[in-house]
């Protein structure tokens, strides 16, 4: 039976080739998994649909209503896993590799998804820091605010992540309100065609947000423009390849690169082998040389040891990487799996072969070594080798990536020699140090991060917990400098910024508060008769405004308030020693009386549409108050954000305590929780 041609999915139909195109073998078997190819494939189209229809179909949702969108696909998709496990064994992964790949995907898209219902706003904008008073008089402001590109971001990935990879750009740009075409990388480019199938089915996403380009990507970077982004994953090469593409370069697209990356891991002087640490550091070196069989980006390609301990480490080494079974993944008891193609397989015996050169093979024979359950001459089969360099002068480790269950040990003197060693790699997207020495740590940390997107300190107080050095996390940022392509994906809300464009807005505070959907210091306020804690998020509108006082503040309330608490600090119950402080010159209120009594003055106390106060937010006292001033407080509703699937919504409220002088006293944002409807709907 002829292996299936596989579709791109264009304008909202799947589109296949109009030729036989490309096989794409089992990496386990040899046989033609399925065939790639773009012939006649209208890539332009895909741009203007993301644009003309991807783009305003995502841009007419917010925040919140893009992250439920998120989950939701997420939450569908890992339902029904156990269908892209079964073919991910086709691309040579164990289960325990499904789990990154898949797993990590939908896991992602799920983080994404909750970090951006905490974080963003219920809008489509998005601002950036507090405003800047631009004028004496405080009606010219600066607000930086973020608002959604106009264009498409393009992710081109490298074959090693089919879900993963796609997904891990998917969820930042999709909650940025930018429409995404993907391209994925050939050799497994079936995995990610079922998932996007999938993804169809459900019918979650707007129409045009995402589409799929399956095969050669030749004239997708042509007709990009300034609004538009691209998200490479892959060789350093291919990169400087595509960044020079005549529109990239005359358009100035943000192109983002993650590239080459020889990654580090430290064995701290301190971890011998009596330690924990030096277990852990064995440990962490064999994982990452066999999961996803090395074709990991951020794989530990250079072991860096104490020149003293490197016998050891390298024994260590050997007996664990023997323990370790490769074959079918679907073979009981295989550990490690095959190579994604037999393409990749001969780059990585050639790259090998280049470390021969300047170093000896330790551990691991390419042309002597057991599969279980395949026959090693069809299958992309190779076992993990451990490779010894002595000469530190030689290049060949620092500049030579096998990208497979290959790593080299090289030893080191002293941590500055370390972070020297780090830094040849010309810039990474990982180092990892295992020490439990906290010097150490902040040495080589401090040494090496200029050179680093990511570094991972090891130790057995974090080793429960620790997601390991290869695992990049949605919340922070995956990318490194230099080698490792310069750019930055994912670190949580960061990542969505990445695809917006930020813009200084300047005006007077009701045209910011109007942009902005927050209210700004000197906006009109609003005080029509009903206090605002009487509203419900129906009703609430932002602006909406209660001045309340004044309380004369006693002595007496003073030194009550300092033996309830046991607050009894020189300054409020030492008349000489307070007078002597140059801040006070003499006997002052405590800070929290003032927000204490401010909060007496502002509180609406029947039940009603607030149900509860959980937060202050930015306190700053700001003039001293003495016995015998009186306080006024001015509370105003400035931002409101329903939660989706809630009854109820967070609202943040300005609060400016005055003196009888009307001068600032005490500034402060109060959080409540606010019901959606009042009374309750029954």
């Amino acid at each position: 039976m002829t292996a299936p041609l596989l579709e791109s999915h264009i304008a909202g139909r799947w589109v296949a080739a109009d030729d036989e195109g490309t096989p794409l073998p089992d990496a386990v078997t040899g046989e033609t998994v399925a065939r790639v190819s773009t012939a006649g494939v209208d890539v332009t189209a895909m741009l203007d649909h993301a644009r003309r229809v991807g783009g305003p179909a995502l841009r007419e949702l917010t925040f919140h209503q893009r992250a439920g969108l998120l989950k939701a696909l997420g939450l569908k998709l890992m339902a029904g896993k156990d269908e892209f496990y079964a073919l991910s064994r086709r691309t040579g992964a164990t289960d325990r590799d499904s789990a990154v790949d898949v797993d990590g995907g939908f896991g992602t898209l799920l983080s994404y998804a909750s970090k951006a219902r905490r974080e963003l706003p219920d809008d489509t904008v998005v601002l950036d820091g507090a405003p800047e008073v631009l004028g004496k008089r405080g009606t010219f402001l600066g607000q930086h605010v973020y608002t959604s590109m106009r264009g498409v971001a393009v992710q081109v990935n490298a074959f090693n992540f089919p879900v993963w990879g796609m997904l891990e750009k998917l969820a930042p740009a999709f909650l940025a309100g930018v429409p995404t075409v993907v391209k994925p990388g050939s050799q497994t480019a079936y995995l990610t065609e079922l998932v996007f199938r999938r993804m169809v089915e459900s019918g979650l996403l707007p129409e045009g947000s995402v589409q799929l380009l399956v095969g050669n990507p030749a004239g997708l970077l042509d007709s990009l423009g300034g609004q538009d982004l691209v998200f490479f994953t892959g060789s350093a090469e291919t990169a400087r390849k595509l960044r020079s593409t005549p529109a990239v370069l005359a358009n100035s697209v943000r192109f983002n690169a993650e590239a080459d990356s020889l990654n580090c891991s430290v064995l701290g002087p301190d971890a011998t082998p009596d330690t924990p640490e030096f277990g852990l550091f064995v440990d962490q070196l064999v994982t990452e040389m066999t999961v996803k069989a090395g074709q990991k980006c951020t794989a530990i390609r250079r072991a860096l040891v104490p020149r003293a301990l490197v016998d050891d480490v390298v024994e260590a080494t050997r007996v664990k990487l023997a323990e370790v079974v490769v074959g079918d993944p679907a073979a009981e008891g295989v550990t490690m799996g095959a190579l994604a193609s037999p393409d990749q397989r001969r780059e990585v015996l050639k790259a090998v072969g280049a470390l021969r050169g300047v170093a000896r093979l330790v551990a691991g024979d390419p042309d002597d070594f057991t599969v279980r359950g395949a026959d090693r001459e069809r299958g992309a089969f190779l076992p993990p080798m451990l490779l010894r360099c002595d000469d530190l002068g030689a290049g060949e480790p620092h500049d030579v990536e096998a990208f497979g269950p290959v790593s080299t040990v090289l030893p080191y003197d002293s941590v500055a020699d370390a972070v020297a060693l780090a830094e040849r790699g010309q810039g990474s997207l990982v180092g990892s140090l295992v020490t439990h020495d906290p010097a150490v740590a902040r040495e080589f940390v401090l040494g090496a991060a200029h050179a680093h997107g990511r570094i991972l300190v090891l130790d057995r107080d974090d080793a429960r917990e620790s997601t390991g050095h290869g695992s990049p996390l949605p919340v922070l940022v995956h990318g490194g400098p230099g080698r490792a392509g310069g750019g930055e994906e994912l670190g949580g809300i960061r990542g969505v910024l990445h695809h917006m464009q930020r813009t200084a807005v300047q005006g007077s505070p009701d045209v910011l508060t109007e942009v902005g959907g927050r209210w700004m210091t000197g906006a009109r306020r609003t005080d029509d008769g009903v206090h605002p804690f009487r509203k419900s998020l129906a009703e609430l509108r932002i602006g909406d405004s209660v001045t309340a006082g004044p309380r004369e503040v006693t002595l007496a309330d003073v030194e009550h308030f300092a033996e309830f608490t046991g607050d009894t600090f020189y300054a409020h119950m030492d008349e000489a020693a307070a007078a002597a402080n140059p801040l006070f010159g003499g006997r002052v209120a405590h800070g929290y009386l003032i927000v204490s009594f401010a909060a007496g003055l502002f509180v609406d106390p029947d039940p009603g549409p607030v149900l509860a106060n959980y937060g202050v937010d930015g306190l700053r006292f700001l003039t001293p108050v003495k016995p015998g001033d009186t306080l006024t407080v001015t509370l105003t509703c400035k931002q409101i954000s329903p939660r989706g699937g809630a009854e109820h919504g967070e609202v943040r409220w300005d609060a400016v305590v005055v003196n009888s002088e009307g001068k600032p006293v005490a500034t402060y944002d109060v959080l409540t929780m606010v019901a959606k409807q009042w009374p309750p709907a029954a």
